[in-house]
């Protein structure tokens, strides 16, 4: 509780430094970038002061044995590789205490330390901004009444929290990739700091797991393809559409180097599935030679290891092509669940569109238009419309 006080105290300072800076010099060209930026760089100095007040109130011979440790190459080595250096990566880990159910770990690390709003992470839960201000709430609560302490863990204790950390790296990547901010539909800057974290993550000696670089590998594949993803009017361009000549090679590359390094020793998630999904996508020369069938079939797969309404509608987008239309619409049909989720009935009516019925494509893309949650995306709709 003193970190998540800590944490809160930090983010106040750094909003003060803000105002006054601001006021002077004017609002920089990225302020999110300069609040992570000043908020990173006060907590490394509180961490540092910590570190030096400790060792400075040791025993002496306790202080000649910690800088004994210290200047020892072999232990030194040790320490780095148990330790995250990174103080974000840090508290993020200290947040996903085991005291504290997942749903609200993940919560609570996106609220508070990756700095997105209620709204926000009600649409990575596919949820309502009520509920996920509930969850916070009653986190913080137990974490006061029970007193849980919110320590980093150390060395393998990393492993027992990673897949919380992976899941929040995923959805912070998710909410760059696609905002549900009004006025910013690509959030690059989430994107590049999910990218980091997982990059860190990737490094560390107990935290480079197959998983970790099949994340990794998945979001470089979906990093490559930002600058395809908007056109000069500012409207999203579905992949169907885009110029890939605008992919980021190099992006790609790295893509599949972690997939391959994803490989040993043997393991199989959903990162694996959909950084496999990704790469199909990534290696075709256009929409209508991609590998659609081997597509679906790994989608099967990520629905037999990772079960859920949106996989299953992927899968059934998929479907269309791989199949033909009339199975992706028995498809979505049977998934329950997403009826006020705006993709859902997009995808309903993309298939209607397909079968060549467009009475039906028209209303179901009426219905996702009074659910859009962003105006690129509702734009997006009305454009489609426009077929029907």
């Amino acid at each position: 509780m003193q970190q998540l006080e800590l944490a809160h105290d930090l983010v106040q300072d750094t909003l003060l430094q803000a105002m006054n800076s601001w006021g002077y010099g004017g609002i920089p060209d990225s302020p999110v970038a300069w609040l992570h930026r000043v908020a990173r760089n006060k907590a490394i100095d509180h961490l540092r002061r910590q570190q030096r007040f400790q060792h400075t109130h040791l025993p002496a011979y306790q202080q000649q044995q910690q800088t004994e440790l210290l200047n020892s190459d072999d232990n030194f080595t040790t320490f780095l590789d148990a330790e995250i250096e990174d103080s974000q990566l840090r508290m993020m880990f200290a947040c996903c205490h085991p005291g504290i159910p997942e749903e609200v770990q993940m919560a609570l690390v996106l609220k508070t330390l990756c700095g997105l709003s209620n709204a926000e992470i009600a649409r990575a839960f596919l949820s309502n901004e009520e509920t996920i201000a509930k969850r916070i709430y009653r986190a913080r609560e137990r974490i006061r009444q029970e007193n849980i302490e919110l320590e980093v863990p150390q060395a393998r204790e990393l492993q027992v929290r990673i897949d919380v950390i992976l899941h929040c790296i995923y959805l912070l990547f998710n909410e760059g990739y696609l905002s549900a901010h009004p006025d910013q539909t690509i959030r690059e800057d989430l994107c590049r700091e999910a990218m980091r974290l997982c990059l860190i993550l990737c490094c560390h000696a107990y935290t480079s797991l197959p998983r970790t670089r099949a994340l990794m590998a998945l979001l470089c594949f979906q990093a490559a393809r930002l600058p395809a993803r908007i056109n000069e009017q500012q409207q999203l361009v579905l992949l169907s559409h885009q110029d890939r000549s605008l992919w980021h090679k190099g992006l790609l590359q790295q893509g599949f180097h972690y997939l391959e390094e994803a490989s040993l020793p043997f393991e199989v998630s959903r990162y694996h599935l959909e950084a496999s999904i990704a790469s199909l996508h990534a290696s075709a020369a256009d929409f209508a030679s991609t590998d659609w069938k081997t597509i679906y079939t790994l989608y099967e797969h990520l629905y037999r290891v990772c079960p859920g309404a949106i996989v299953a509608m992927n899968k059934a987008i998929a479907a269309a092509w791989a199949e033909s239309p009339d199975q992706a619409l028995l498809e979505l049909k049977a998934i329950k669940g997403l009826d006020n989720y705006y993709l859902y009935h997009a995808s309903l009516g993309q298939v209607y569109q397909l079968l060549g019925r467009p009475h039906q494509a028209r209303i179901c893309y009426l219905e996702a238009l009074a659910l859009a949650p962003s105006p690129a995306e509702a734009a997006l709709l009305k454009e489609k419309m426009k077929g029907c």
